[in-house]
């Protein structure tokens, strides 16, 4: 059998940490960006942890 490739959108989506969870990016981050707040822009601009189809995530990464 061929090797397993990852999906080039997940990949693109989602990463793993260190300690194994599947990291996103938040959404509403990257247009309209006068009209937010300095705090809601920043609440924004971070990772967040992945919790719904982790295990699909997963496979998709080819983990």
């Amino acid at each position: 059998m061929p090797k397993m490739r990852t999906h080039r959108g997940a990949a693109k989506r989602f990463r793993l940490s260190g300690t194994g969870k599947v990291m996103r990016r938040k959404a509403t981050g990257n247009h309209m960006l006068i009209k937010k707040s300095g705090s809601r822009k920043r609440r924004v601009s971070g990772m967040a942890e992945v919790r719904a189809e982790r295990r699909a995530v997963r496979s998709l990464l080819g983990e």
